[in-house]
């Protein structure tokens, strides 16, 4: 039923997406990111939080030839949640998503969503190759293209440290990158996963890349780009 209801709503939308520039009227200097207090845990950062970003896209996998799904990375659009990140609007933003048609955009669930306080685009969220090592890929956080397009508006980080997510194995795991390029954050920190995994553990060697919808927040904290 929920797929049928959003085949025209999401007609709709399309005509609604549209970028839009990374401004707050909510301040989160303060705000408090919630981590587990029990083993394992996560640090908490060291500088106060700069953006706090909802996630909405998958998490793609390759097939080893051992059999087994390796990560390759996520492609993800990021709305600005600095107003809403107490609420429940993540879950009804991954309810859509999670069982929207193929055609359907992150941009085009946002708007299904929208209202007054409907959280603006931000930027992306995607993997490209290494250009310290050249080798392997890493994460990079981009927002240069919304805003003010500030060129620096960008970064790269490695994980430091990592916990399954406390709500199971269906949900990526929960983690700490710290910056390895760009100003638009000194950490990152991927908590409240929804989603992400592949259904099965093993696959076939040579099988297509898979990917798995996902939603998480971003909080990123320190840099020197600012809301």
């Amino acid at each position: 039923m929920l797929v049928n209801l959003l085949i025209p709503l999401t007609l709709a939308a399309a005509s609604l997406a549209r970028p839009r520039p990374f401004t707050s009227s909510c301040d989160i200097s303060n705000a408090q990111i919630n981590l587990p207090t029990t083993s394992p845990t996560l640090a908490p950062p060291t500088s106060h939080p700069s953006f706090i970003a909802l996630s909405i896209g998958t998490q793609n996998y390759t097939c080893t030839s051992a059999g087994t799904y390796a990560n390759i990375g996520a492609v993800a659009e990021l709305f600005d949640l600095s107003c809403l990140y107490k609420t429940k609007f993540q879950e009804a933003a991954y309810t859509l998503w999670k069982a929207a048609p193929a055609y359907v955009t992150p941009q085009m669930i946002i708007d299904l969503l929208h209202d007054s306080n409907s959280p603006n685009i931000l930027g992306q969220h995607y993997i490209i190759k290494n250009p310290i090592t050249g080798i392997g890929g890493v994460p990079k956080w981009d927002f240069s293209s919304q805003g003010e397009h500030n060129p620096d508006a960008w970064v790269l980080a490695a994980p430091a440290a990592g916990m399954p997510a406390p709500t199971g194995t269906q949900d990526v795991p929960w983690i700490a990158l710290n910056n390895i390029q760009g100003a638009l954050a000194d950490q990152v920190y991927r908590v409240d996963t929804k989603g992400g995994q592949p259904a099965n553990t093993t696959c076939t060697p040579g099988s297509p890349v898979i990917t798995v919808r996902y939603s998480a927040k971003y909080w990123l904290f320190g840099g020197s780009i600012k809301q």
